[in-house]
């Protein structure tokens, strides 16, 4: 049975190896947070990070994440200074609407803002080009990605 660390904690995992990180999490430990998709890596709605980094987790195994850190939306929103700033922004800006890219959105967005404290809209437009949103909310995602910058300056 392979070992996890899911959010800072060592999960054991009661699944094969070559099991993708998305089902592990969603149906072996009923954390939700990360959506399906699409299952081909296309659309973002499965986003987690890996080590920091944002990963698709549909099509990543979990014989992939030996030894590194998965990080999922539950502990961005919790836990993370700039996971909190982002959600924060996502609320003000009523990004959302149906909601179901979301997790995805603001994984790429924490993950943008850790490694660029002030984004530029092309720097915003490359990190979420990976991301989809079928209700086509990409002005108030930059909008609030913007404003999470400015909120963590």
């Amino acid at each position: 049975m392979p070992t996890l660390n899911i959010n800072g904690k060592d999960t054991a995992v009661d699944a094969d190896e070559s099991t993708p990180i998305l089902w592990a999490l969603r149906d072996t430990l009923g954390m939700t947070g990360t959506k399906f998709g699409c299952g081909q890596a296309l659309c973002g709605a499965c986003t987690v990070h890996l080590n920091g980094s944002p990963v698709r987790s549909c099509i990543t195994p979990i014989s992939a994440a030996a030894g590194q850190k998965i990080t999922t939306i539950e502990a961005v929103t919790a836990n993370d200074k700039v996971g909190k700033a982002v959600h924060a922004a996502w609320v003000k800006h009523d990004v959302a609407q149906c909601g179901y890219c979301q997790s995805g959105q603001i994984m790429s967005a924490t993950a943008l803002l850790k490694g660029k404290k002030k984004p530029t809209d092309a720097d915003i437009d490359a990190a979420m080009a990976g991301n989809v949103c079928r209700c086509g909310t990409y002005v108030r995602i930059r909008a609030a990605i913007h404003d999470a910058a400015k909120t963590l300056a």
